[in-house]
């Protein structure tokens, strides 16, 4: 099936996840996606793990890599070499979209800055993922998912009150600045369409990050404000977290909206407010939290999920493996993409893996299984 992007051409530079995580996004939409990889090893996702997929031939293939680079052919090229950058030159020249995630400086001392590129190919969007952007007192210094979530904030917010600050237990950033990345291109395409003009795209792994802080920066700049480590809880929404039942397993609660406000009357009898603000509006909840979380542990630790699951006037879900999502009715829904994406038929040995998100439209193209150098005319062709 053609999607939405059928004809795009987009020659992919970038490596480890933010870069090839967009790339793969505009694969998944129809665009054809050339990764062009360095011929000493590839990217570096292909040795990052556990987890891995063991192949019939004896070899681990990274999740990781598989994961952000479905949809996607690949070669090897040098680009330190004058027949590398002829040839990726040749590629850009035909090309609509141009991903890298080198450090700023790299493509113009290689010759192929954005002004050159441009001059080359008018109608060229070029995605530039960095950590700090190409310009200010942090662009030269290297940028990676966890500094940027020191930095932003994100860490300081999240863990136990009396805890340390907590990193999440995956590459968030990556993947928050990967949609960031691709959605801005979409916009470039659609000006480039307007206006016939080609477009350099700029997104740094720091300011997705402070973007998905959504109005903390804000209050801070404005109010001083900083909101405190809470465990799972958020300021605004009382109760909010994880709750062990009788028998052992979890449930998540929140009441978000005041008309699911059936877990606050069974963990908050009325009875026991007496002349104290009314616990069912939610704006009178936040200062009595310790005392509403500490009812909602003693009720729940009497109870069994299921008794909370049949209850369709609370919101709840059960904090679960990945493993068992793929059995919920929900999660059926998604579609498979093949397994391995390094070599035709591996999937037979690897089995497959679910798409992340469900898109409209998917292609099934497989990169090779390590990047091999293509002569000009092949890839020009």
């Amino acid at each position: 099936m053609s999607g939405p992007l059928d004809g795009v051409l987009v020659v992919d530079l970038s490596r480890a996840l933010a870069g090839p995580h967009a790339a793969m996004m505009l694969g998944d939409l129809g665009a054809r996606v050339i990764k062009v990889e360095s011929p000493s090893g590839g990217d570096d996702t292909r040795s990052w793990g556990p987890p891995f997929l063991q192949g019939s031939d004896g070899e681990r293939h990274s999740t990781y890599f598989l994961s952000c680079n479905r949809n996607k052919e690949s070669i090897a090229l040098d680009l330190k070499s004058d027949d590398g950058r002829a040839t990726l030159t040749a590629l850009i020249e035909r090309a609509d979209v141009l991903v890298e995630n080198f450090r700023p400086g790299t493509l113009e001392r290689l010759g192929l800055g954005p002004d050159v590129l441009s001059a080359r190919n008018p109608r060229l969007v070029v995605l530039r993922v960095t950590g700090f952007g190409q310009s200010g007192p942090y662009s030269a210094k290297p940028g990676f998912a966890t500094i940027a979530e020191a930095m932003s904030g994100f860490a300081a917010i999240n863990g136990e009150p009396d805890g340390a600050p907590l990193l999440p237990p995956i590459a968030l950033t990556d993947e928050v600045a990967a949609l960031a990345g691709a959605f801005a291109v979409m916009v470039a395409l659609r000006e480039r369409d307007r206006s016939g003009e080609g477009q350099v795209v700029d997104v740094n792994l720091l300011e997705s990050m402070l973007q998905m802080m959504s109005a903390l920066p804000s209050a801070a700049a404005h109010l001083d404000y900083e909101q405190p480590r809470l465990g799972s809880g958020i300021p605004y929404s009382v109760p909010r977290g994880t709750y062990q039942c009788g028998d052992g397993k979890w449930v998540v609660d929140e009441c978000a909206v005041e008309a699911v406000i059936a877990f606050v009357e069974l963990v908050v009898p009325a009875q026991r407010i007496g002349d104290e603000p009314d616990h069912r509006v939610r704006g009178d909840r936040p200062p009595r939290r310790q005392w509403i979380d500490l009812g909602g542990r003693q009720v729940l630790v009497r109870t069994a999920p299921r008794a909370m699951r049949e209850r369709d006037d609370v919101l709840r879900a059960d904090p679960r493996a990945l493993r068992h999502i793929e059995a919920e009715r929900h999660g059926s829904r998604h579609g498979r993409v093949d397994g391995d994406g390094l070599r035709p038929g591996a999937e037979r040995d690897l089995g497959g893996l679910r798409v992340a998100v469900e898109v409209p439209f998917r292609r099934r193209r497989r990169v090779s299984r390590r990047p091999e150098g293509a002569a000009h005319q092949e890839m020009t062709a």
